[in-house]
């Protein structure tokens, strides 16, 4: 096996040669901003490599990865703002520093207490500032989604949550039902589109309410359920292709049939029981 220094070595050398003059135009031209949308697509497709249990593909998206967080810390460092080995260096010393059960002598009896540890470890001895509220903690430059799913979470730390599932179930039964009546106001003219916008998000927000009690990340379960439609659809153009058959409303009938087809034939992947339920987003 290739040496885990050298290798990163390689990959930082590339990066230097792509910025320097006579590099790639297009990655000279590249900044942290101009980035941005390909870090999180990158995230996205080595989550759904993730989901697929493809070790070849999951090895090609975490190398994406690592390529885009190499080549942001570099930019920084040609701007002299601080060096990608500042950036190694940092998370290195925060992982020490957040895990002195690991690296020290403090005894922990489980992992709520080591989340207690790291939220008094972010103040006394990082200088971060308390927060005014415990929502503050969740940061508003999340995706919507995973941002719903956060602030539950802290909510519940203070005990504002619902006792058992089959309520938050009822809430997402009583939400369709507004969700349900807001439609029908708009349809008679009695009301704005926000109303349904508005009810459609409180709908959305219990759905992640629920996926929390069942300790399944809201975004991931969305991202799988994309990839299997994205394939299921997949196989009924080819199917009416076959037939002669156009894709229109006309052909609904068949294009249901070679749906459930698909649902019946596809080799999906099964469910991995082996995910955890804490992030590193949770500790960092």
């Amino acid at each position: 096996m290739q040496d885990t220094s050298a290798a990163f070595k390689g990959l930082y050398d590339i990066v230097l040669r792509l910025r320097s003059p006579g590099g790639c135009p297009w990655d000279q031209e590249q900044t942290p901003r101009s980035l941005r949308g390909d870090l999180i697509e990158e995230t996205y497709e080595c989550v759904e490599a993730i989901d697929e249990q493809a070790p070849a593909h999951i090895q090609e998206e975490l190398g994406d990865l690592f390529l885009l967080v190499t080549m942001l810390s570099y930019m920084h460092q040609e701007e002299g703002l601080f060096s990608v080995a500042d950036v190694l260096t940092g998370v290195s010393e925060k992982l020490i520093r957040r895990h002195p059960h690991v690296f020290g002598g403090l005894q922990v009896k489980d992992s709520q207490e080591v989340l207690e540890h790291w939220a008094r470890i972010k103040v006394e001895q990082e200088g971060r500032k308390p927060k005014d509220s415990l929502l503050d903690q969740v940061s508003p430059a999340l995706p919507p989604l995973d941002r719903a799913y956060k602030l539950q979470k802290q909510a519940a730390k203070a005990g504002f949550d619902w006792p058992r599932m089959e309520e938050v179930v009822r809430k997402i039964e009583e939400e369709l039902g507004e969700v349900t009546q807001a439609v029908a106001s708009v349809q008679e003219g009695a009301c704005a589109q926000d109303r349904v916008e508005a009810e459609l998000g409180d709908l959305l927000f219990s759905v992640v309410n629920l996926c929390r009690f069942l300790q399944v990340a809201p975004s991931v379960a969305l991202q799988r359920t994309n990839s299997t439609f994205t394939k299921r659809f997949k196989y009924v153009e080819k199917k009416m292709a076959e037939a002669a058959q156009g894709m229109n409303q006309d052909n609904l009938a068949l294009m249901d049939r070679f749906w459930e087809e698909a649902k019946r034939t596809l080799d999906l992947q099964g469910v991995d029981c082996t995910h955890g339920v804490l992030g590193y987003s949770d500790k960092v």
